[in-house]
């Protein structure tokens, strides 16, 4: 995967296939754009929103924490029955299929009477986003022309934190009026064009070929890559399907897999025990403790603070995933990620003056949150997802990247569901500072346990690490 040239001007061979075939490779393109806006979009909206739901419906913290973190446990068992569905139904089927949950969780959201309405739609939600979080990749890799793969696979992260973006756009533009309901409502905008671009799109081509469909395999490629390559890539993915024997999840356990297992698991992990999704959600809380008093000027902040720099920050990281490697931009990433965490553990040791945003631990609690989402944004976002999706043996690369996947979802929902009631009994200043500590065990494990495989084809990666299980 080279992410290194993604900013760069457009190869010949790239200019070639977008000149041959634009309407397809564009679309093969529209399903990693689409799929990463709803995930975006979902993620970031909940921080402009939960203020007035609470306003709504007086729930406390428990219930607090209930809303925002269901739509991960929902993902949780959208991304371990995605991978089920992309391989029964198709990768496109799977795709339709959650996009279909986006629109309904979020209409379910917007009309919910009452928290438990809510909390179901935010279940709908997180299910839609886990199927698309395991389909879209997987389809777009499948699908798309080898000189574009690596743009259109660097471009999900992207616009993933776009999504967040223009959640946060909404929020803030929505914030006086505080309309909560349409600011979830307009969530089905992000799974409308999910499923336009996903019913528009072939079916994938290795999924044909693997249920016996190979004329229409053929059609798929010629589509997509045009017909000079329709025989080579169906002998190369007939033989490639050829050459792996059926795999079990116990197959995960065993040599290098483990390794990889243990090594996914664990940034899957450190991902969120950092604190990334605690902070994106409740981000209009922490800027309200600071001294950040209306909605207006909490969610402007945040616009700034979370959605803008999440989304240059994320271009580091394409720019110099290849020309620096992965444990470098994991270090110095992590590294801005504590000094975040640290002054935010500074700020609220202090008093502040509702509306006084001037003050010292105002400003620090603004500066903080830019470097910790810029910190994570080049490098546990992207980069961790890079090394899962490299470390993992061809047979078992489904299984083990679900698995990563669902571990990643699960840590979410249980940090996102216990973030309000840590506030309330440690208090924001001992939260940051336990999430600081986090960090720094963090930085350790992976010094220590990530190797660092830029450069390296993925049977390099794998044979490297059987040796190092022998």
């Amino acid at each position: 995967m080279s992410r290194g040239n993604d900013l760069k001007e457009p190869t010949q061979e790239q200019r070639l296939i977008l000149g041959r075939w634009p309407f397809w490779a564009t679309l093969v393109g529209a399903v990693s754009i689409t799929s990463g806006l709803a995930f975006g979009y979902d993620q970031g909206v909940i921080g402009g929103a939960i203020g007035f739901m609470q306003d709504e419906f007086g729930f406390g913290s428990f219930v607090e924490g209930m809303i925002t973190s269901w739509v991960t446990i929902g993902a949780l068992f959208g991304a371990l029955f995605g991978g089920g569905l992309a391989d029964r139904f198709s990768r496109k089927r799977a795709l339709i299929f959650a996009a279909y949950l986006l629109v309904f969780g979020s209409l379910v959201q917007a009309f919910a009477p009452g928290v438990v309405v809510l909390i179901a739609g935010r279940f709908i939600i997180g299910a839609g986003v886990g199927i698309a979080s395991v389909a879209a990749p997987m389809y777009v890799a499948e699908s798309a022309p080898a000189a574009l793969r690596g743009r259109y696979v660097s471009g999900y992260q992207l616009a993933i934190t776009i999504g967040i973006f223009v959640a946060q756009f909404v929020d803030y533009g929505l914030s006086e009026e505080g309309t909560w309901r349409l600011m979830v409502g307009l969530g089905a905008a992000t799974g409308v064009l999910l499923l336009l671009a996903a019913y528009q799109v072939p079916h994938s081509a290795r999924w044909l070929i693997s249920v016996g469909r190979r004329e229409d395999a053929a059609e798929s490629i010629r589509k997509v890559r045009g017909p000079d390559e329709v025989d080579a890539q169906l002998a190369a993915i007939e033989a490639d399907l050829s050459d792996q024997p059926s795999s079990q999840w116990s197959d995960l356990l065993v040599g290098g897999a483990r390794r990889a297992l243990v090594i996914a698991v664990g940034l899957a992990i450190i991902q969120q025990i950092t604190g990334i999704n605690a902070v994106i959600y409740y981000s209009n809380e922490i800027l309200a403790e600071a001294g950040f008093e209306t909605a207006s000027a909490q969610a402007g902040a945040s616009l700034i603070a979370v959605g803008l720099v999440n989304v240059l920050a994320t271009f580091i990281a394409l720019a110099f995933v290849d020309r620096l490697g992965r444990r470098p931009l994991l270090m110095a990433g992590m590294t801005g990620m504590l000094a975040g965490l640290l002054g935010l553990t500074v700020t609220f040791l202090y008093e502040t003056t509702p509306g006084d945003t001037h003050s010292i631990p105002g400003s620090l609690a603004l500066i903080s949150m830019v470097v910790f989402i810029a910190s994570f944004a080049f490098s546990l976002g992207p980069v961790v997802w890079t090394i899962i999706s490299e470390v993992f043996p061809n047979q078992v690369r489904a299984k083990g990247m679900s698995a990563a996947t669902a571990v990643n979802w699960g840590a979410a929902f249980v940090l996102t569901l216990v973030f309000p009631d840590m506030l309330d009994i440690i208090g924001h200043s001992g939260t940051f500072g336990l999430l600081a500590f986090f960090t720094v065990v963090s930085m350790y494990w992976v010094w220590r346990m990530v190797p660092e495989t830029k450069g390296k084809t993925l049977e390099e990666v794998s044979a490297m690490f059987a040796d190092e299980a022998g």
